[in-house]
C-alpha cells in the first residue's frame, strides 16, 4: 500500500527539483500580479462614486488636464504637450526651398521672459524717467518708455514711444495696443510701472521665474474700486503690475469696447475694470505661493534709516517724488541685497565646513577659500601656471615682452585695490588688539588660474600698533583670491545674416604673388555662391612706382585679373582705389575708403593671405553690431611646411591645428566694423591729435576703436579664417610697436617648439657627420 505513495512522492520531488531554478521568477510574477490588483482596487475606491446620466462622459480625475469633446487635452495645457506637425506639400504648387532660421530658439517659437513698460510724461521724462533708466534699465533685456507728447530732446540711451495725447486713459489704451502689436508674440510676461515707482529689478525677474506661463495672471497691489463690488480688485498703477501673455492676448479684442464703454479718471482703474468686465479676472497680490510686496513711501522718509521688514522685503516702492529719492532708494536696496548675499555666503561656507568633516578626507579636504574651486594641478611641466612678479611701481612680465615696465592703468588699480583689501582684512581679524598700517609692498606675485580666478601673494611691510600705543614693524605674507564671478548672458541687439559685407583689400608690390589665390578663393566662395559680399581693391603705390605708372604699372597684372572676373560674372563690379604713399598706415588707408562708402556699410578689412569663405562672412555679420560692437578675428596661421613636414607629404586639408599652425594673436590686420562707428571714433581721434598726421603712422584701426570709442571690442579666435604660410615684409617706417608685432608674428609663425627642436636636432646631426 505504501508503494504508490512513495512513487508519487518521488515524482513530485523530481518535478520540484526541476522547477527550483524558476521558483524566484514564479514568485515574482505572482507577487506583482497581486500588488497590481490591490492597487487597482484602491484607485477605484479612492474617489466618491457618482451617478452619471446615460451617455454623459465621466468627469476627469482630480489633477488630470481638462479634455475636449474629442478626448484631446484642452487649450489650457497646449504649451505642455508636445505636438507633431505633419509635413504636407501641395503637389499642385511648385517646390520652394524652406528657409531655416539660424537659431533653434526662433524655429521652436521660444519667447523672451520679460518686457517692461514705463509710463512717463513730457514733464518728467528728463527727471524721473532718467532716474528709472539709470537704476533698473541695465537689469532688463527690453525696456520702453511710453508718453503722450514727445519732449524736444530724448535722453540718451532711452527708447521713447509717443502717442500724441496726454490723456491718461488714452495713453493706457494706446500703450496696451502697442505692446500687443509689437511684443505680444515675443514675451511671456509684461510688467507695467510708472516713472515715480522704484522697482527692484532682480526681484521682479525672480518673481516671473516662479510663476506658470500657462495662466491668466493679473498680479500687483490689489485695491478696491470706489463704490464698486467688494470682490473686484484692480492693480494700483503706482506700484506696478504684472500681466501674462495669455491675458494680454485675450484682452486685446476688448480694448476698443473698454475705451468706449468704461468711464474712469485713473488709467489703472480703467484697465482693471476692463479686465474684470470682459475676462472676469481680478487683481491679486498673491499667486502660486509668490507675494507681490509693496511699500508706500511717506513724506520726509529717509531710506537709510528704514528698518521695517515691510520696507526691506518690498518689490516696489511708491510714490518717489524726485530723482534724488530714487537714487537713495536704489542705494539702500542695493546695500540690503549685498548684506543678504554676504550672509548667504557665510551660511554656505559653514555648511561646506560641516559637510566636509563627514567626508573621507575630513577637515583636510576643505579648500581655501571655502566654496572656491581648488587650485589647478598641472599634469606636466608644460601646464604649470607661472607667477608674475610686481611691485607698487613696476611689472616684470610685460605684454610687449620687455623685462620691466611701469605699472599703470588697470594693472595699477588692481594692485592698489589688492593691497588695501589685504590690510583691511588683517585689521578686521586682529582688531581691537592690533591695528595695521601699510609701510611698503616688498614683493608681489599674481597668476590667473582658469579654475578659480586671479591669485595673489603679497609680502607686506606693516606697522602694527597695540591698544596701548606701542608699535612694531613686521613683514607678513598674505594670500588673496579674486574669484571668477557668476557667468551671465549679456543681452545683445539682434542682427541678421542678410547684411552686405564690403571687403577692403590693401595691396602693395610685395603682395603681388598672393593676389591670384585670393581672387580665386573670393570667386569660388562668394561669387559662385551668390553671397552678399563686394570687394574693393586698394592699390598702394610707392612714389617711385607712381611716377612710372604711365610706362610700367606694377599692378597691371592685378587689374587684368579683375577684368577677367568681371567678364566671367557680368553682374559683379570690383572697383579699385589708387593711393601714393611711402608709409601705408592702416588708419590713413581706411580714411580714404570710408569717405567713398555710405555710413551704414559693413567693412571687412582683409589681408591678401586671407582665404575668404561663407562661414566666416556670416560670423562677421553676426559679431559686428552697429553702435554696439566691432569684431577683430584672430586668424589661424599655418606653419612653414618646410619645417613642419621636412620633405614629407603635406595635407592641404589637415585639421590638426596643433601640428599645422597656430592662432596669430599679434596680427590685427583683419577687422569687421560699420562705417558709422569708424567715423565716430575717427572724429574723436582727430580732435585729440590736432592734425598731427605722424601719429597715425603708429596706430591701427584696432587702436582707434580701443581708445576713441565706447564700443565692445570682440577679439576671438576664428578657425574659419585660415592663412597660408608666408614670410611677411615688415615696414621699418611704421612705429616701433607695429614693426615689433610684425616680427613676432613672423617668428612665431615658423613652426611649433617641437618642430623647431627637431629641425635643430637634425641640423646638429648633419653637421656632426
Amino acid at each position: 500500500e505504501l508503494g504508490p505513495a512513495v512513487a508519487a512522492a518521488m515524482r513530485l520531488g523530481a518535478v520540484l527539483s526541476g522547477l527550483r531554478p524558476a521558483l524566484p521568477l514564479l514568485l515574482g510574477l505572482s507577487l506583482g500580479c497581486s500588488l497590481s490588483l490591490l492597487r487597482a482596487s484602491w484607485s477605484h475606491s479612492a474617489g466618491e462614486e457618482r451617478c452619471l446620466a446615460p451617455g454623459r462622459p465621466a468627469p476627469p480625475a482630480r489633477g488630470a488636464p481638462p479634455e475636449t469633446a474629442e478626448g484631446r487635452p484642452g487649450p489650457g495645457h497646449e504649451d505642455f504637450r508636445p505636438r507633431i506637425v505633419p509635413y504636407y506639400r501641395d503637389p499642385n504648387k511648385p517646390y520652394k526651398k524652406v528657409l531655416r532660421t539660424r537659431y533653434i530658439q526662433t524655429e521652436l517659437g521660444f519667447h523672451e521672459r520679460l518686457f517692461v513698460a514705463v509710463l512717463t510724461s513730457k514733464a518728467t521724462v528728463n527727471t524721473l524717467a532718467v532716474a528709472v533708466n539709470k537704476t533698473v534699465a541695465h537689469h532688463f533685456s527690453r525696456l520702453l518708455y511710453f508718453t503722450g507728447l514727445r519732449s524736444a530732446k530724448v535722453p540718451h540711451g532711452m527708447v521713447l514711444v509717443a502717442h500724441g495725447d496726454e490723456r491718461p486713459i488714452w495713453l493706457m489704451y494706446e500703450t496696451m495696443n502697442y505692446i500687443h502689436q509689437h511684443f505680444g508674440s515675443d514675451y511671456d510676461w509684461f510688467y507695467i510701472m510708472q516713472d515715480d515707482t522704484y522697482a527692484q529689478a532682480e526681484q521682479v525677474k525672480a518673481l516671473v521665474t516662479h510663476l506658470s506661463i500657462n495662466q491668466d495672471v493679473y498680479l500687483g497691489r490689489a485695491e478696491e474700486f470706489i463704490g464698486g463690488d467688494e470682490q473686484a480688485r484692480y492693480c494700483h498703477g503706482g506700484f506696478g503690475y504684472l500681466l501674462s501673455r495669455s491675458l494680454l492676448l485675450k484682452l486685446h479684442p476688448h480694448l476698443d469696447s473698454c475705451r468706449n464703454e468704461i468711464l474712469s479718471v485713473r488709467p489703472d482703474e480703467w484697465l482693471g475694470r476692463c479686465i474684470i468686465d470682459f475676462l472676469g479676472i481680478t487683481c491679486v497680490s498673491q499667486l502660486q505661493g509668490q507675494h507681490y510686496r509693496t511699500y508706500e513711501l511717506a513724506k520726509n522718509t529717509e531710506p537709510e534709516k528704514e528698518e521695517e521688514e515691510e520696507f526691506q522685503a518690498a518689490l516696489a516702492v511708491h510714490p518717489v517724488s524726485d530723482m534724488t529719492m530714487m537714487y537713495r532708494l536704489h542705494k539702500q536696496f542695493s546695500r540690503i541685497q549685498l548684506d543678504r548675499a554676504y550672509q548667504e555666503i557665510q551660511d554656505l561656507q559653514m555648511q561646506i565646513r560641516n559637510l566636509t568633516a563627514l567626508t573621507p578626507a575630513g577637515e583636510a579636504g576643505v579648500t581655501w577659500p571655502v566654496g572656491i574651486n581648488a587650485p589647478f594641478l598641472p599634469k606636466s611641466r608644460f601646464e604649470v601656471i607661472s607667477w608674475d612678479y610686481f611691485t607698487e611701481q613696476h611689472l616684470f612680465s610685460c605684454p610687449d615682452g620687455s623685462p620691466k615696465c611701469e605699472l599703470s592703468g588697470a594693472s595699477k588699480a588692481d594692485v592698489s585695490e589688492i593691497i588695501e583689501s589685504a590690510v583691511e582684512q588683517l585689521n578686521r581679524r586682529y582688531q581691537p588688539l592690533l591695528r595695521f598700517s601699510k609701510r611698503q609692498l616688498l614683493n608681489g606675485y599674481r597668476r590667473f588660474d582658469p579654475t578659480r580666478g586671479m591669485e595673489y601673494m603679497l609680502d607686506l611691510l606693516l606697522e602694527a600698533a597695540t591698544q596701548k600705543g606701542h608699535s612694531h614693524v613686521l613683514a607678513k605674507r598674505v594670500s588673496l583670491v579674486r574669484p571668477l564671478s557668476k557667468v551671465e548672458i549679456i543681452p545683445m541687439p539682434y542682427v541678421t545674416e542678410a547684411t552686405r559685407v564690403q571687403l577692403v583689400l590693401p595691396l602693395t608690390v610685395q603682395d603681388l604673388d598672393f593676389v591670384a589665390n585670393f581672387l580665386d578663393m573670393f570667386a569660388m566662395n562668394t561669387l559662385d555662391t551668390h553671397d552678399n559680399a563686394l570687394l574693393t581693391l586698394l592699390f598702394i603705390y610707392h612714389p617711385y612706382d607712381a611716377q612710372r605708372v604711365g610706362q610700367l604699372d606694377v599692378f597691371a597684372g592685378v587689374k587684368a585679373m579683375v577684368g577677367e572676373l568681371e567678364k566671367r560674372y557680368a553682374e559683379v563690379k570690383i572697383p579699385w582705389i589708387s593711393v601714393k604713399t611711402e608709409v601705408p598706415s592702416q588708419v590713413k588707408l581706411m580714411d580714404i575708403v570710408s569717405k567713398k562708402h555710405p555710413v551704414d556699410t559693413l567693412f571687412f578689412l582683409a589681408s591678401v593671405w586671407t582665404e575668404i569663405n561663407m562661414e566666416f562672412l556670416n560670423r562677421c555679420r553676426m559679431n559686428t553690431i552697429s553702435n554696439w560692437q566691432v569684431f577683430f578675428p584672430v586668424h589661424f596661421q599655418e606653419f612653414n611646411p618646410a619645417l613642419v613636414y621636412r620633405g614629407e607629404q603635406t595635407a592641404s586639408s589637415s585639421t590638426d591645428f596643433l601640428r599645422d599652425g597656430h592662432f596669430d594673436r599679434h596680427s590685427f590686420a583683419e577687422a569687421c566694423f560699420y562705417n558709422s562707428d569708424y567715423m565716430t571714433a575717427r572724429t574723436k581721434l582727430a580732435a585729440d591729435i590736432l592734425d598731427r598726421d605722424d601719429v597715425l603712422e603708429s596706430m591701427e584701426v584696432f587702436d582707434v576703436f580701443l581708445h576713441y570709442s565706447g564700443l565692445h571690442l570682440f577679439r576671438a579666435v576664428e578657425p574659419g579664417l585660415v592663412q597660408k604660410y608666408t614670410l611677411r615684409s615688415c615696414n621699418p617706417r611704421l612705429s616701433e610697436e607695429l614693426y615689433h608685432r610684425c616680427v613676432l608674428s613672423n617668428l612665431e609663425g615658423l613652426a611649433s617648439r617641437s618642430h623647431l627642436a627637431m629641425a635643430l636636432f637634425e641640423q646638429e646631426q648633419a653637421n656632426s657627420t
